[in-house]
């Protein structure tokens, strides 16, 4: 008969998954980036079934690239650029970018972004409204002068980007709660 304060031996054999300790703090980072990716995802199927069929005046919505400006505004500059750039490879290599220096464009537009509206702006939804906004005009200006130099597009469609930029920022208050309630008001306390 086993007493009991007699030594038990180690199991000869244990998992990853046994060793792997996350604690609270982490396990909530872990499962608020993930529905971070599955918000992306969703607006991606959205995108991709729905709006990529509807044409008005020759523009579309861009609902990614939305998204990922009003997380990375949410969650602030530091954090906010990692996912960006993260977000930002996952959009190229899901087929939907218009090409691989949207890489450079969503990152950086993102980055600039945040840490303007931390620097100058106050936290609230106006802001992160007008900053989206900004974002998104700014980003497809930029598509459009690199489609016009590449010999993509020409000079007269300039008004179907500044249209997919605002039918894209439509998107945005109906995002905003969304990623809000994700981030529970730790991150950058909105």
């Amino acid at each position: 008969m086993a007493k009991k304060y007699e030594f038990k031996p180690d199991k000869p054999y244990s998992g990853f998954f046994e060793k792997l300790i996350l604690t609270r703090q982490q396990q909530r980072n872990v499962l608020r980036w993930a529905l971070y990716a599955l918000v992306l995802v969703v607006l991606s199927v959205v995108q991709d079934v729905l709006f990529s069929r509807m044409r008005i005046y020759g523009a579309t919505t861009e609902l990614v690239p939305c998204g990922i400006f009003m997380i990375c505004l949410l969650l602030g500059g530091e954090r906010g650029s990692v996912f960006a750039l993260v977000a930002s490879f996952l959009y190229l290599f899901s087929g939907s970018a218009a090409g691989n220096y949207c890489v450079v464009f969503l990152t950086g537009i993102a980055i600039l972004t945040s840490l303007f509206r931390q620097a100058y702006l106050q936290r609230g939804f106006v802001t992160a409204m007008l900053c989206t906004g900004g974002a998104m005009l700014v980003y497809e200006l930029l598509v459009y002068a690199i489609g016009l130099f590449l010999g993509l597009t020409t000079a007269g469609t300039i008004g179907s980007f500044v249209l997919t930029a605002a039918f894209s920022f439509l998107a945005a208050p109906v995002l905003y709660p969304i990623i809000k309630a994700i981030g529970g008001g730790d991150a950058w306390k909105e």
